[in-house]
């Protein structure tokens, strides 16, 4: 099935496997918070033991070094497509609140990128992560 969206999570290689995992899902829960339309339905099993909705299209996971998160991240921005952002900063924090303030308190170019989600239509969003390579 192809989509008219995408779902690119970016991903700083030189991070521990733990802290790749855990900036992932956080940066896929951004996705899923803001546009409900790329959820699907609910699963059920053949005993009858319901499951929570997962997004209905692939989400692509590539690595990179922070100067390529850069460029994405500039990219991403110029061409209008939604972006949220994980910093260094963030694993230091202890709460939502927390986070929020040490990404206010940094200029957008000189964010301490460890990874990014880009999402939007395809073309501009391929356009966006081009030469990026799916994470190993």
């Amino acid at each position: 099935m192809r989509f008219d969206t995408k779902i690119g999570i970016v991903v700083r290689e030189d991070l521990a496997v733990w802290q790749k995992l855990n900036v992932t899902a956080f940066l896929a829960g951004a996705v899923a918070a803001n546009h409900p339309e790329v959820i699907g339905e609910p699963y059920e099993d053949g005993s009858g033991t319901e499951y929570l909705s997962m997004f209905r299209q692939p989400v692509l996971v590539y690595a990179a070094d922070a100067e390529a998160l850069g460029r994405v991240r500039a990219s991403a921005v110029n061409r209008g497509l939604d972006v949220a952002v994980f910093t260094e900063d963030m694993f230091k924090t202890g709460h939502d609140e927390a986070n929020r303030a040490v990404v206010r308190a940094v200029a957008a170019e000189d964010l301490a990128l460890v990874g990014l989600v880009v999402f939007g239509s395809k073309n501009p969003l391929d356009k966006t992560l081009k030469g990026l390579p799916l994470h190993p």
